[in-house]
């Protein structure tokens, strides 16, 4: 199996808008193989910077194919996942209300002498 995706591989960025599937040079495969040696899937923030150098680059050169092969008959096989999420800060979380038990227990605290 490692050598169709060291052959032909791509690796699948998972973005907002869904998965895009990016063709990178024999090299870049080789390195991204050892890459995803553990795990199939990788969220970008763990990626050291130059692991996610070299995701950027790849994304930025908009060098996405479909899935599929040219010919149709079969599909390339994928190294790996990145997550791309967006990046969520503290300002945009919704406001949650606390739970009855946590209300019971910031009543307890108030009431103890």
């Amino acid at each position: 199996m490692w050598i169709e995706k060291l052959a032909d591989g791509v690796v699948r960025v998972q973005t907002p808008i869904g998965p895009r599937y990016v063709m990178p040079s024999f090299r870049q495969r080789v390195y991204l193989i050892w890459m995803f040696r553990n795990f199939p899937i990788l969220p970008h923030a763990v990626l050291t910077r130059r692991q996610q150098r070299l995701i950027d680059r790849l994304c930025g050169e908009q060098r996405f194919v479909s899935r599929a092969y040219s010919d149709g008959m079969d599909e390339a096989p994928v190294i790996g996942t990145v997550e791309r999420r967006p990046v969520i800060s503290s300002e945009q979380w919704p406001l949650r209300r606390p739970t009855s038990i946590e209300r019971d227990l910031t009543a307890e605290a108030r009431q103890q002498p």
